[in-house]
């Protein structure tokens, strides 16, 4: 069945949600110009019909975590196993399958060297109808994480972006997580909008206590709140990973001129064959043709570009979307 495309409220409402996932529904309808009802109906809507989830991640670049973008070419018969296997783990996100089926793609962030090894070292060279792995880090994120795609597509104005702006980010060190903060993190992962007197239950703490560290922590910059939801709702129904490989002279210049593109929905450099990793989203096949013969090509110090597009999302930051 053909997904219906959102209109233009849903759109306004998702991208006050990318500015400040945590902005009460009074806030986000008095921007819109709603009553509170419509809001939240709509939002109820969006989480049953369009894949919405509202989710508090660390930064986990920020805290100095290692992140690692994982190819794994597989026998066609494998694939899909293996992908599903991946995204029963905690520390992975953004699986998905690529090149006709035959290739996993996927985000990992190892809690432990421990876990890192045991994966890349241990499970996956002994995994069945695995052919090669090609593990690539990330050194250096251009756009991304806090950095929410739907300011470059999404219909409010600047004066109503501000009025939503959440807690200004400092420049400054990010504070660090401690184990005491695991029972917060963990609620807001699965909920992002998540009560104060959740948290409170959640962690032991005060309401005022669990208030002033989930502030700290999001002004700092070590956790952020994201959105998931349905790409193809907004009309974007091709998607694709870029590997690139630029002169290392141009890395910096090429990466920002990327995270300025706005099909680009993520953009990093990394260690490994290609020395920049970036996914696109874009309306159809000629849209997708034109960025990488356009925009991408035109780029000086582009060198070499390798195309992946995707053919089944199998989990995106925290959860398996349903099979459509």
């Amino acid at each position: 069945m053909e997904t219906p495309p959102l209109d233009e409220l849903d759109l306004k409402l998702l991208q006050a949600l990318d500015v400040d996932g945590r902005a009460p529904f009074s806030r986000i309808a008095a921007v819109l110009g709603v009553s509170d009802q419509t809001v939240a109906r709509r939002y109820r809507k969006l989480v049953a019909e369009g894949g919405l989830r509202v989710v508090g991640l660390q930064d986990s670049l920020r805290l100095g975590h290692d992140h690692w973008m994982l190819r794994l070419r597989c026998a066609p018969e494998g694939a899909e196993a293996i992908a599903a296997a991946l995204a029963r783990r905690p520390d992975t996100a953004w699986i998905s399958l690529t090149s006709g089926g035959t290739e996993v793609v996927c985000m990992i962030v190892p809690r432990t060297q421990g876990d890192h090894d045991d994966l890349l070292l241990g499970k996956l060279p002994r995994t069945p109808h695995i052919v090669e792995i090609r593990a690539l880090q990330m050194l250096h994120r251009f756009f991304g994480g806090p950095d929410g795609w739907l300011v470059k597509h999404g219909p409010l104005t600047a004066d109503q972006v501000a009025a939503l702006g959440p807690l200004a980010h400092h420049p400054g060190a990010p504070v660090r997580i401690t184990p005491d903060d695991a029972a917060l993190t963990a609620v807001l992962k699965r909920d992002g909008r998540a009560g104060y007197p959740e948290l409170q239950h959640a962690t032991g703490r005060s309401e005022s206590a669990v208030k002033r560290r989930l502030d700290q922590l999001l002004a700092a910059g070590s956790l952020y709140i994201d959105i998931e939801y349905d790409t193809m709702r907004l009309g974007f129904t091709h998607a694709a990973v870029l590997w690139i490989t630029a002169a290392p002279a141009s890395l910096d210049t090429v990466g920002r001129a990327l995270a300025g593109h706005e099909e680009i929905t993520y953009a990093a450099a990394t260690a490994g064959p290609s020395n920049l990793v970036a996914t696109v989203a874009t309306r159809d096949t000629a849209d997708l043709y034109a960025y990488i013969s356009g925009k991408l090509g035109r780029l000086e110090g582009v060198q070499h570009v390798e195309t992946s597009p995707y053919i089944r999302r199998v989990k995106r930051l925290t959860y398996q979307p349903p099979i459509r």
